[in-house]
């Protein structure tokens, strides 16, 4: 069994959904392994990783839309306020999506579908610096 682990950072615009897929199957092949699985976690609490439509940007438009429904901002039952309005939304979004997903390696590549890939869900306003931690284990 080998394991292999590494970091990447993604800079974002603000709220959104940029896809990750390129660099972690990058890391992947840098694996080597052939079978096995693949951890990508984000280390924050106020976005998130999801795997999503890759083909028609009209999916993750209305994924947005939809969030901003589902969460809105400016809720005065909101306490945890400190960071403005779309604090405390920013983390329930994330609990919602989650911060890691599990994806196999077969063939010494990611087992995505035709149509899957890996996006980091930015959930605030304002452009931040995310960092994505990526282990890989199997032979």
């Amino acid at each position: 069994m080998k394991a292999f682990s590494d970091q990447f950072s993604v800079s974002t615009r603000g709220k959104g959904t940029y896809e990750v897929t390129p660099e972690v199957s990058k890391m992947v092949r840098a694996s080597g392994i052939q079978s096995g699985t693949a951890t990508i976690f984000v280390q924050h609490t106020s976005c998130s990783i999801i795997i999503m439509e890759n083909a028609d940007p009209s999916a993750r438009t209305d994924l947005h839309a939809y969030f901003d429904r589902l969460v809105p901002e400016d809720e005065p039952y909101f306490v945890h306020t400190c960071e403005g309005p779309d604090d405390m939304p920013s983390h329930i979004r994330m609990c919602l999506t989650d911060v890691d997903k599990n994806v196999p390696v077969i063939g010494g590549r990611l087992a995505l579908g035709t149509w899957q890939g890996l996006f980091l869900f930015e959930h605030r306003r304002a452009p931040h610096t995310r960092r994505i931690a990526v282990s890989i284990i199997g032979e």
